[in-house]
């Protein structure tokens, strides 16, 4: 009686189980095959969309000091080459299934590199375009992805190929000395030692100006169409022309014309030009139009301790100098020592020159920030150099957009950013400068000095060399150059 009953409930079990497996079985096909046909139509549209054709929208013409610049605007991303060619100097760019929208613009009648520019259609559905070279050049062509309202852009960077140098003569003759006239030796008399005369030459303080942005990077634009590169310029410019009026002080403008500068190049450019100190300018900007006033920036400490990493890892920088010491020769440990030390040196001259400019730019607007700001920005990271960046304003306030394009106001931001610089260096002298060299009487301090023991060398009170050098404290730094007044 029991079997009876349970054997049909047994066969109804298995045959569930088996439907079971079987819906699971179709359930699973079905979604495979939903996505295999939903990879398929994806695969479709990804073929139309590569299959589109490619518009060139325009050309735009850069010139730089050491290269000239031309950047395609792209409907997408290109499938591009780039290559020269000679008799006559050419360089050809095609654009795979592309086309011509409008026509493209020419370089100006006196472009250093190259006379016109030409295009036509090659293999029915690609786009030739030939820039005809007035010499032999270098390039380097990149894509660029969208960003900052811009589109893809194919960059072509032409540079003027180097000019063979004869080798240096045996012997040269300094600038400003006169050639000297030299007795034959006799071939049996002894070899004579060159002997060579170093004269000590009073120097300029150098202000590297960084004007920021450039070129094809307009930076921030304001409400009403202002760009911070067509500003910066402008209050670099004025504050370039203050430096050069002060005797003994040289400005170096980073950027000399509308063009744009690598961020690394332009730190390279200060460097290069042996820069006292590197002050770059800015115009700030914020989603919302009522942020306003002006920041100073130094570097933080990580973005030191980062620049630091890469300087002593990457070895084309043995040849560089840091603080006047060549690492080459260095082992690791004591590279780092050496980097750390000039550092530590160029961030406290850093922050005590921004200090300063922050103080003048309270005369004559509104602060954002009302103490220096650190943050990692590339062109502070010179390990030698002190450097700082001034954002002068928000340019995307409308009030503060109005001010920056005056040329009223760009004058008085570049007063007060000289002035806190003026500040700066008469109390911290450079050794060696005509600055330090017009005082009567100098100190260079030296490891383990005090200014209170100075003072009580030179019979002069501490009070006096305060005075006389525009120090708000007691602290001295070494290399540091004092003037000593007179005790009467």
């Amino acid at each position: 009686m029991v079997t009876e009953l349970l054997m049909p409930q047994r066969l109804y079990s298995k045959s569930a189980a088996v439907n079971v497996r079987r819906n699971f079985i179709e359930d699973t096909v079905m979604r495979s095959c939903r996505k295999i046909f939903l990879f398929l139509i994806l695969q479709g549209l990804a073929t139309v969309a590569s299959g589109q054709q490619i518009s060139v929208n325009a050309l735009r013409h850069w010139i730089a000091p050491d290269h000239s610049r031309l950047v395609f605007d792209l409907s997408q991303a290109p499938v591009h080459s780039v290559y020269s060619l000679d008799n006559p100097a050419r360089l050809v760019v095609d654009f795979a299934n592309a086309s011509l929208k409008g026509q493209l613009s020419q370089p100006v009648s006196n472009h250093p590199l190259y006379s016109r520019v030409r295009s036509g259609v090659h293999k029915k559905s690609d786009l030739r375009i030939v820039i005809d070279l007035k010499k032999n050049a270098a390039y380097k062509a990149f894509t660029l992805a969208p960003s900052k309202g811009q589109g893809h852009r194919l960059v072509v960077d032409l540079y003027p190929n180097p000019v063979t140098q004869k080798p240096l003569a045996a012997t040269t003759i300094a600038r400003n000395e006169k050639p000297q006239t030299v007795a034959p030796v006799s071939k049996r008399s002894a070899p004579q030692k060159a002997t060579k005369t170093i004269r000590t030459q009073k120097r300029d303080v150098i202000i590297a100006v960084d004007a920021g942005h450039g070129g094809e990077d307009p930076g921030a634009r304001g409400p009403h169409g202002a760009q911070e590169k067509r500003v910066t310029f402008a209050i670099a410019s004025k504050l370039a022309q203050l430096i050069n009026s002060k005797p003994g002080m040289k400005a170096v403008m980073v950027r000399r014309g509308d063009y744009y500068i690598d961020l690394r190049k332009r730190m390279k450019i200060a460097r290069d030009a042996k820069a006292d100190l590197f002050v770059s300018i800015h115009a700030d900007a914020f989603r919302s139009d009522d942020v306003k006033g002006a920041s100073v920036f130094t570097l933080s400490s990580r973005g030191a301790t980062s620049e630091a990493s890469r300087w002593l890892a990457n070895h084309e920088n043995a040849s560089d100098l840091v603080g006047g010491v060549s690492l080459d020769d260095k082992d690791d440990v004591l590279a780092s020592v050496l980097l750390d030390l000039s550092q530590t040196a160029t961030q406290e001259a850093s922050i005590n020159v921004a200090g300063k400019v922050l103080r003048q730019l309270k005369n004559i607007g509104h602060l954002h920030q009302h103490s220096v700001q650190k943050a990692g920005f590339m062109v502070l990271k010179s390990p030698d150099v002190p450097s700082i960046l001034v954002e002068t304003a928000f340019i995307s306030n409308p009030e503060e957009e109005r001010k920056l394009t005056s040329s009223r106001h760009q004058t008085e931001m570049a007063r007060a950013i000289f002035n806190g610089i003026d500040s700066y260096f008469s109390q911290y002298l450079p050794a060696e400068t005509r600055i330090a060299g017009d005082t009567d009487q100098k100190h260079i301090i030296s490891r383990g000095e005090t200014l209170s023991g100075i003072a009580q060398q030179y019979g002069v009170s501490m009070s006096k060399i305060k005075s006389a050098n525009s120090m708000d404290n007691n602290q001295v730094r070494i290399g540091q150059v004092l003037a000593i007044p007179t005790d009467s």
